[in-house]
């Protein structure tokens, strides 16, 4: 992992068909995970690349190998949403998106960082990988 890799957390099924998106397209990736049950998940999809961590200690947070580009996180939940903002903000100076179906958390997720949020209630959002350097503040997709 040399080269800038793109960072995403998938813990609900749009977030894995955007990593198989990310295989397809042979594009170089890591999945960031707290969950052993879901690193387990990933591999089997054929993920190379896992940082699992204890995102609940954050001395314990490190700067994967590699460098970071673009981060995508897809939001299973406020809390840990907020937590990977927090990670991963500090990794990376590009774009760092926040795939939701939720509409509340918007100013949480900008006030810890985040520059796009993406509201999909279907999941497709390959579209993003077109739009990473874009600075528009929020796309929505239906």
């Amino acid at each position: 992992m040399d080269k800038e890799m793109i960072l995403v957390t998938a813990p609900n099924e749009a977030g894995r068909k955007f990593v198989k998106l990310l295989m397809y397209k042979k594009m170089p990736f890591a999945v960031l995970t707290n969950s052993a049950d879901e690193e387990r998940k990933l591999r089997r999809i054929g993920v190379e690349h896992v940082i699992r961590m204890n995102t609940a200690a954050a001395e314990k947070w490190f700067l994967p190998q590699g460098s970071v580009g673009n981060v995508f996180i897809f939001e299973n939940s406020l809390n840990l949403t907020c937590r990977y903002l927090q990670i991963c903000r500090s990794w990376t100076s590009k774009s760092l998106c926040v795939i939701t179906e939720q509409s509340h958390p918007k100013g949480i997720y900008r006030g810890m960082g985040a520059d796009k949020i993406v509201y999909s209630l279907n999941g497709e959002v390959g579209f993003l990988l077109n739009s990473c350097n874009k600075p528009e503040a929020e796309v929505s997709s239906l």
